[in-house]
């Protein structure tokens, strides 16, 4: 069995995710000091709200992409809830910089684990472009070895990034699954959070122009952002989908410092030189098509 040849228009829809989760962080500083379980349910519930209006200009009815079968609803539920929880946990039990570069192994594990699919094989040049992109991620999210942290923390990280890589290949395996399916993983996700933050934390509501930053936040990267990724990961190239994730953190940190989040760093030339070769090598375009299947014996 072969899997069917990508689509190009979907591959950049998913792209555009790219774009999106590059706000991520900087719509984040602008929503505030929101508890984060608080902030993850306004703004999947922004989301979902976005997606009834969407569906009632179409003249569709609501609940009629929900009636999926219950392993569909576990996976889109722990893929959008489960990485956000474990990021959190992560985030709050080890340093943030080092549980943020341990989470951002998704992209490449993305890349492994598509060879698991029927059809598809693994090239060196696959792994060499992963291991590439990784280390310009790297060298933008930093890390301190020597920062502490406690197990908790580092498990959560790593369980981060096997959660959303899994699901992403997963979701390959189930294109049959409408995208409008992920607005009803958005509303569950929602009340999750905010059960959440029911139970463990206190209650604290963006103020000002604090609720411009949530509302991006359910528009865009906490929002869009999963209906195109999941159009892009059923049907585009998911394997280029995972090596143009590693722009995610590049261009996140370029936005920072557009918005005067954050101060430019000598190391921010390297990472995006080192984000790029990766992209280039690993999809098999720096020297053409000989040099992909060369590599790839």
């Amino acid at each position: 069995m072969t899997q069917p040849t990508p689509d190009n228009r979907a591959t950049a829809i998913g792209a555009t995710t790219v774009l999106n989760w590059a706000l991520l962080a900087a719509l984040t500083q602008l929503a505030g000091p929101v508890p984060p379980f608080l902030l993850t349910a306004l703004a999947f519930g922004i989301a979902f709200l976005c997606f009834t209006i969407w569906l009632s200009l179409r003249g569709e009815p609501l609940f009629a992409s929900f009636k999926q079968p219950p392993a569909i609803w576990a996976l889109g539920v722990g893929g959008l809830f489960g990485y956000h929880a474990l990021y959190f946990v992560a985030q709050q039990n080890a340093p943030p910089a080092n549980a943020g570069l341990i989470s951002y192994l998704w992209p490449l594990l993305i890349v492994l684990f598509i060879a698991l699919l029927p059809g598809e094989r693994l090239r060196v040049i696959h792994v060499i472009g992963s291991l590439l992109g990784f280390a310009g991620a790297a060298l933008l999210v930093g890390g301190d070895v020597n920062a502490g942290g406690s197990t908790l923390g580092y498990a959560a990280a790593f369980a981060c990034a096997f959660v959303w890589s899994g699901y992403s290949v997963l979701s390959r395996a189930t294109r049959g699954v409408p995208t409008a399916a992920v607005g009803g993983f958005c509303l569950v996700t929602a009340l999750l959070a905010a059960l959440c933050h029911w139970l463990f934390e206190p209650t604290r509501l963006p103020e000002g122009i604090g609720w411009l930053g949530v509302i991006g936040l359910g528009l865009g990267p906490v929002g869009s952002a999963f209906f195109t990724w999941d159009v892009g990961v059923k049907h585009g190239d998911l394997r280029l989908l995972g090596f143009l994730a590693y722009f995610t953190p590049l261009l996140s940190t370029v936005v920072l410092i557009l918005t005067g989040y954050a101060e430019a760093t000598p190391l921010l030339a390297l990472a995006a030189a080192l984000i790029t070769l990766g992209m280039l090598v690993g999809s098999g375009r720096l020297n053409g098509r000989r040099f992909a299947r060369s590599a790839g014996q």
